[in-house]
This record gives structure tokens, sequence and C-alpha cells, in this order.
């Protein structure tokens, strides 16, 4: 028996493994493994439908299923937060994903747009996080430098170029701007 173990193909997709299924099931001397299989089921006292579909699970798992989080089916309202630590500190953000889900117990999959600066960190958390948690992150430490966790308000409104444009000076009559003289 071969113990070596292939991870699958990261692009075996249905049609591609029913593809494969049929040429080995055309070809392949299967009888050995057949009976791998019966034993197995009968070890794990299943049927053998079961334990072929376990295999085949082992070989390529489902893909993942997207979950928007919701609350009453509505989307999580998330909050931009700033930490006082960046790249200079060593952050990294399998720490900081790390640190927060032991501190806080915030879900991973609600830590979102983490955006580390080279002195600072901008974060979207829940907004629904207690005060509590909130005090015990500002005194949480990553390499010996406290999160100091501030939220960030958003801004509603875009800068616009339209700010106070220097104006020219007036001129008079006289063709002259205000506050000049006249020369000698």
């Amino acid at each position: 028996m071969n113990n070596s173990y292939q991870a699958p193909e990261p692009s075996l997709t249905p049609e591609l493994l029913l593809e494969r299924l049929q040429t080995l099931l055309a070809t392949a001397p299967l009888a050995k493994q057949r009976l791998q299989v019966k034993n197995l089921a009968a070890d794990l006292d299943t049927d053998v439908l079961s334990c072929a579909a376990a295999l085949l699970y082992l070989i390529q798992p489902p893909p993942p299923v997207k979950v928007m989080p919701t609350e009453a089916g509505n989307p999580i309202k998330m909050v931009r937060y700033r930490l006082d630590l960046g790249v200079q500190h060593q952050l990294t953000v399998d720490t900081l994903k790390k640190v927060l889900v032991e501190e806080s117990g915030v879900d991973k999959n609600n830590i979102n747009n983490i955006n580390i600066r080279s002195l600072y960190t901008l974060i979207d958390l829940p907004d629904a996080m207690p005060a509590d948690i909130f005090l015990h992150l500002k005194t949480v430490e990553i390499n010996g430098r406290p999160l100091a966790i501030k939220r960030i308000k958003p801004r509603y409104k875009k800068r616009s170029n339209l700010h106070r444009r220097r104006s020219k000076p007036r001129l008079f009559k006289s063709g002259k701007a205000v506050g000049e003289t006249e020369p000698d």
C-alpha cells in the first residue's frame, strides 16, 4: 500500500472528476480497492456508499460556503478602528486576527479591511462590540506594544477642491491693488 498522500488539484471540477472516474473505472484494476472500501465500511459500521463519499471528501473537500454575516437578516454594521501598531512593530495580519479572536471573541470572519501601515493599522470590526471588551482591547499588547484601539469617525463628505481659493488682489480704478503703494 502506498502511504504517500498527494493533495488534489485545486481545479478539480465536478466535470473533471467525472471524466477521471470514468477513465479509472474503464481501465484500472480496482479489485483491491473495492475490497479495501468494503472492509473499511464494515470496520466503521457504515454502508459502502457513505465510506466512498468520505474517501472522496478526503481527496476533494467541498468549497467553503460563503455566507454574509447577518443579524436578523440584515448585514452586520462594521466600524473602522485605528490601532497604534504597524509594520515597524512587526505586526502581521495573522497575529492581529489571532489576538483579536482570543481577546475579544470576535469571529475571525468579521475582521475586515485590515490595512497595516508603517506606524498604525486600520481595521473594520463589528459595531456591536461591548464597551468592556473595547476597553480591554485598549490594554492588550502585541510584541510588547498596546493596541491602543480608537474608533475612527466616518467621513461623510468627500474633500473637494473647492477650498477657499486665494483671491486675487482687487484692483481699483487706479489700476493698483489694495495696499499697493506708488513708486517714488
